[in-house]
């Protein structure tokens, strides 16, 4: 399967301005309403002055990766330069931002998850901070990244609402979260924007819609305009997104280092270079984030080829784990060290229907992250206001800048280990979600809630790349068989019956057929001769009929 989104012909686009071309099917009143004028000549100039160097960073991660394939294995940067020698600090962290005990995530462009995010939950507890995603939580169809940015305009003003039935959802402006907007990664292209005739980065055009619509308010009303950077392998990419940081900003007057981001340390190569990486985006850092599902998949890419170093279940990949337990506290060291600050990971819970199972769920989530408040992490990630309460009680204290790590090796083993346990239950689990999530995907949902956990973008890409790599090697499971083409598409059967068996009788034909569509597309997924970098590398073009 290529990932791979063609851009829209010329003949099925409308000019927008001289080199800017928008696909017909996009041009929505919702579109232009933020596609004004201003914003497509700012996104035209920064395409001309970013894209070049974006392609380039591309190709290097691609050079990388052959690398890898063939038997390196991703190390240390030289440790005589400035970003580890050097006397830096990060700039002051801004007074707004200094409270990030628990951050709520979830997919921006859906008014009503958004409210609920920003809004105080049935116990009286809210989060601290809540992260907007146009990334791993949001299918980016058109349609969910244009009311994506409308609903940060919304939310950033206070005047966001939702109305379902006889209810209307409001946020209380005096009574909010900070607000974080994540962008899209590196890698992906927005394809319904051409410039010039090449999609342009949607990163990009996220990070200059939100900043363009919201910074001035955000500034004048007292708070810091605030991103979340996801998928960096390199202090180089950091580098391209610190320009682009700066440029933006001088675009629209804003003063110089008025922004603040938080970069995700998701990736095996980028767990090497965090003090590189924070030391190029210094003068606009919040902190560095645990992004432990995405480290995971990248672990497994990474290494896809290395024989001796195939992952266990997935579900036994803990931070715990010696890599993993190392890279945490290596972020913590590195963090406090500069002045920033060191989030942790995600708790992906959702309440289980029972009170049984909701109370099982707490207890895990409460160890989590009274294990990451130990460590010396200064805030957390939950994916579900139910769980806020319980996160916001581990974490006794606004910030642990002061806790140094000072017996801490700064330079650990990061290297995985391939060991087990290797399993025909864990083979299932990433059938089964690659099942769910491809259904979710087909609905134009980049989440699903699924057994009890959210399953997003991040461990869809782990169940996939760890079914290839027990494929490509021939895993022999500890209690079961060697790992075949044969034995996938047998499990991928089972699993789907089973899940119609889950469903209701009186489920429609229709929603049994798009079952059956979505495992049939999830099998062709996990079956592909080679992994691809991710599930998809673009968004589809809004096709006109």
């Amino acid at each position: 399967m290529n990932t791979a989104i063609a851009a829209p012909a010329a003949d099925a686009t409308e000019e927008l301005a001289t080199g800017v071309r928008l696909a017909r099917g996009a041009c929505t009143d919702a579109a232009r309403a933020v596609l004004t004028t201003e914003v497509v000549a700012l996104l035209r100039d920064l395409h001309h002055q970013f894209e070049g160097r974006r392609r380039e960073l591309l190709a290097a991660r691609r050079a990388r990766q052959a690398r890898y394939d063939a038997g390196a294995l991703p190390g240390y940067e030289p440790s005589t330069t400035d970003a580890v020698r050097g006397d830096w600090q990060v700039a002051p962290i801004p007074a707004d931002l200094r409270l990030r005990r628990v951050e709520i995530t979830g997919p921006v462009n859906s008014a009503k998850m958004v409210i609920n995010m920003l809004s105080r939950g049935t116990d009286g507890e809210r989060a601290d901070t809540a992260m907007l995603d146009f990334e791993d939580s949001m299918k980016p169809s058109w349609t969910n990244v244009i009311d994506g940015v409308h609903n940060v305009i919304g939310a950033v003003e206070g005047t966001l609402q939702h109305t379902a039935g006889n209810k209307t959802y409001r946020l209380n402006p005096e009574d909010m979260p900070v607000i974080m907007v994540r962008t899209r990664g590196l890698h992906l292209d927005e394809n319904n924007l051409l410039i010039d005739g090449q999609p342009v980065s949607a990163g990009l055009f996220d990070f200059t819609l939100t900043l363009f619509h919201t910074a001035w308010n955000l500034l004048n009303t007292g708070r810091t305009p605030t991103f979340y950077i996801p998928k960096t392998e390199h202090y180089l990419e950091a580098r391209w997104w610190n320009d682009l940081f700066g440029e933006v900003q001088r675009a629209i007057g804003l003063p110089p280092g008025t922004l603040r981001a938080t970069f995700l340390i998701e990736t095996l190569p980028a767990a090497f270079q965090m003090e590189e990486i924070l030391y190029e985006i210094r003068d606009h850092a919040a902190g560095l984030n645990v992004g432990r599902w995405d480290k995971i998949f990248s672990d497994i890419k990474v290494l896809r080829r290395h024989a001796d170093r195939i992952m266990a279940d997935r579900a036994t990949i803990n931070l715990q784990k010696p890599w993993m337990a190392n890279y945490a506290q290596r972020l913590i060291k590195i963090c406090h060290e500069r002045g920033a600050y060191a989030i942790g990971g995600m708790a992906a819970f959702t309440p289980g229907k029972s009170a049984e199972l909701r109370a099982q769920q707490t207890a895990k989530v409460t160890t989590d992250k009274m294990h990451e408040f130990a460590l010396g992490h200064d805030g957390c990630w939950v994916s579900h206001p139910y769980f806020i309460g319980p996160a916001l009680r581990q974490f006794k204290c606004s910030f642990q800048t002061e806790r140094k790590l000072t017996g801490f090796d700064r330079y650990p083993d990061l290297l995985p280990r391939g060991e087990g346990p290797r399993t025909l239950a864990g083979l299932r689990t990433n059938i089964r979600v690659g099942i769910a999530y491809q259904q979710g995907w087909n609905s134009d949902l980049g989440c699903v809630s699924w057994d009890n956990l959210m399953e997003d973008l991040a461990t869809l890409e782990i169940s996939r790349a760890q079914t290839w790599q027990w494929l490509h090697h021939g895993v022999t499971l500890d209690d079961g068989p060697p790992v075949t083409r044969e034995l996938v598409q047998k499990i991928f059967s089972e699993e789907l019956a089973r899940i119609l068996g889950e469903l209701p009788l009186e489920t429609e034909q229709e929603t049994l057929d798009s079952w059956e569509r979505a495992a049939a597309e999830a099998e062709e997924t996990f079956l592909q001769p080679e992994l691809s970098e991710f599930f998809r590398s673009g968004s589809d073009v809004v096709r006109t009929r």
